[in-house]
């Protein structure tokens, strides 16, 4: 078993997952139709979370505190600055962009391991993140 890419897409996961509570925790007391899509893909974070941690049985080593201090800042500001449907979409799937840039490098980095299972699960990660992409540009 590849226990490093399942932790690289877990690590993935938990920015992701800090990063939407922020997102919404910023935009409760708002009215943006976007919410709903935003906590639909924090719930497939969360469920690609959930089942590698059951494969690997093992707890995530959290995100760096100033990366996800890095992320508050970010959404605190541009919440602040414009928390329009447009400006969160846009915000998001940059973050999405980034996890996919990472993902198809670790799949590239891992293409020649014994662990196809890993490899499977990067794969559909990634498409996860393509997807979740998909439904958010309808808010530019």
């Amino acid at each position: 078993m590849n226990i490093k890419l399942y932790e690289l897409i877990l690590k993935d996961c938990d920015m992701g997952v800090y990063t939407l509570h922020m997102l919404l925790d910023r935009l409760k007391d708002r009215d943006n139709k976007i919410k709903g899509v935003i906590e639909e893909i924090l719930t497939g974070y969360e469920r690609v979370a959930a089942e590698i941690k059951d494969i690997i049985q093992s707890e995530l080593k959290p995100a760096s505190k100033i990366g996800k201090m890095g992320v508050k800042t970010g959404i605190i500001r541009e919440v602040r600055y414009d928390n329009s449907d447009s400006s969160m979409a846009y915000m998001v799937i940059q973050g999405l962009a980034m996890g996919c840039l990472n993902m198809e490098k670790y799949i590239s980095q891992f293409k020649k391991s014994d662990d196809k299972k890993a490899l499977k699960m990067a794969k559909k990660f990634l498409k996860f993140q393509e997807k979740s992409i998909s439904k958010l540009t309808k808010y530019l």
